[in-house]
């Protein structure tokens, strides 16, 4: 079994910064890619970020490009993810995925087998 578990949200007025964190752990840790997932209320679950963990190759969802950074700490089987700018309808539960075996698309919430119980992120106006 993978466990994984996320860190770092909060309340936070538009246009401030967050950085959510999220450790893996487990025998069974792949470490093929690593995706972050948001959900609002009433909402679906939508990729946001993901990397690959072997050479480090990042994606993003257009609507967080150039604002959040995904990247990884191998040392620490840890991955991190800068919000910068926030904006309201950022705010969402957010989630950290990781898949037990290689991805065709990081952006594919179903390919991923294990997820944390998901951190909130809520930014006023």
């Amino acid at each position: 079994q993978v466990q994984v578990v996320e860190s770092g949200g909060g309340l936070v007025q538009a246009g401030g910064s967050l950085r959510l964190s999220c450790a893996a752990s487990g025998r069974t840790f792949s470490r093929y890619a690593m995706g972050w997932f948001r959900q609002a209320p009433g909402k679906e679950r939508e990729f946001v970020a993901a990397i690959r963990w072997s050479g480090g190759n990042t994606y993003y969802a257009d609507s967080v490009k150039g604002r959040f950074t995904i990247s990884r700490d191998g040392a620490k089987d840890t991955v991190y993810l800068q919000m910068n700018n926030l904006k309201p309808e950022d705010t969402a539960v957010y989630y950290c995925e990781t898949p037990a075996t290689v991805v065709a698309s990081v952006a594919n919430s179903t390919e991923y087998t294990y997820w944390g119980q998901g951190t909130r992120v809520t930014v006023s106006s």
